[in-house]
C-alpha cells in the first residue's frame, strides 16, 4: 500500500480539526439551548439572564454570541425545539392508526399530553406570543403545529366522503387549529389541568362524532357560493322592497 504524500497527510489533519471544531460548536449550540430550555421554563424569559444560561452551559459569552444575537433568538431556538419535540412527540402517536378517525383522536390526545408539559405551557403558551410577537408567534406554529392538524383534518373528511376543495379544506383546518390552540391554552390556565383536559377531550371527541355521523348518513355540505347567491338575493329583494315604498 503506498504512503500518503505530505499533502494528503495535511488535508487529512486539516478535516479532522475542522471536523472536530464542528461538533465542539453543535455541542456547545446544544448546550446553550437546552440549559436556556430549562431556565426559560422554571424562571421565565424575563427571569433569565444571558449569564445564567453561559454559567449552566459552562462556555463564555463570546461562544453564546457566536451562534445567536441575543437573548430573543435563544428564547426562539428554544422555541423551535420544544415545538419540535412535540410534533416528534404527537406523529409517533399517530403512527399506529390507520383509521382517520381514530387517527384523529390519538392525535387529540397526544396534543393533550403535550400541552400539559411545563416547557410547552411556560415557552410556547405562555411566552411565545409575547416574546415572538404574534405573526412570528403564527408563523413557528404554522410550520408545525398546523401542518400536522391539516394533515388529520385532510384524512377526516375524505374519510368522510366530504366533497371539498382546497380553501374549505383550509378553512375546516383553521378552525380544527384554532380550536386546539384554545384547548391548549384552557389547560394552561386551568386550576385543575386533568380535568380540563377531560373536558376538551370530551368537546373534541364529540365533534369528530358529529361529522362520522353526518357521513354515515349521506349529508352533503353545503355549497358557500349558495349561500351568497342566496343572501344576496335577500338583500336585492329588500332594497327593491325599500324603492317600491318610497
Amino acid at each position: 500500500m503506498a504512503s500518503r504524500s505530505p499533502a494528503e497527510k495535511l488535508l487529512t489533519k486539516v478535516h479532522g480539526t475542522t471536523s472536530r471544531r464542528q461538533q465542539y460548536s453543535a455541542s456547545t449550540k446544544r448546550a446553550l439551548i437546552d440549559v436556556a430550555g430549562g431556565l426559560f421554563t422554571t424562571q421565565g424569559y424575563a427571569g433569565t439572564s444571558l449569564d445564567s444560561i453561559v454559567s449552566g452551559a459552562r462556555v463564555t459569552k463570546g461562544a453564546l454570541y457566536h451562534h445567536f444575537s441575543g437573548k430573543q433568538a435563544v428564547f426562539e431556538a428554544v422555541f423551535e425545539k420544544v415545538e419540535s419535540d412535540a410534533n416528534r412527540s404527537i406523529q409517533n402517536a399517530l403512527k399506529g392508526s390507520k383509521d382517520p378517525w381514530a387517527k384523529a383522536v390519538a392525535g387529540l390526545r397526544a396534543f393533550l399530553a403535550v400541552v400539559q408539559q411545563p416547557a410547552y405551557q411556560r415557552i410556547v403558551i405562555q411566552e411565545g406570543p409575547a416574546i415572538l410577537g404574534y405573526e412570528r408567534f403564527r408563523e413557528q406554529e404554522e410550520r408545525s403545529s398546523y401542518a400536522i392538524v391539516q394533515e388529520i383534518v385532510r384524512a377526516v373528511l375524505k374519510a368522510g366522503d366530504f366533497e371539498l376543495d382546497d380553501e374549505m379544506t383550509h378553512v375546516f383546518s383553521r378552525i380544527f387549529f384554532g380550536a386546539m390552540s384554545a384547548a391548549g391554552e384552557t389547560v394552561t390556565s386551568s386550576d385543575d389541568p386533568a380535568l380540563a383536559v377531560a373536558r376538551v377531550e370530551t368537546a373534541m371527541s364529540f365533534i369528530l362524532s358529529g361529522l362520522r355521523s353526518l357521513s354515515d348518513l349521506g349529508v352533503e355540505l353545503p355549497d358557500p357560493e349558495d349561500i351568497v347567491d342566496r343572501d344576496d338575493g335577500i338583500r336585492s329583494r329588500g332594497t327593491e322592497q325599500a324603492s317600491g315604498r318610497d
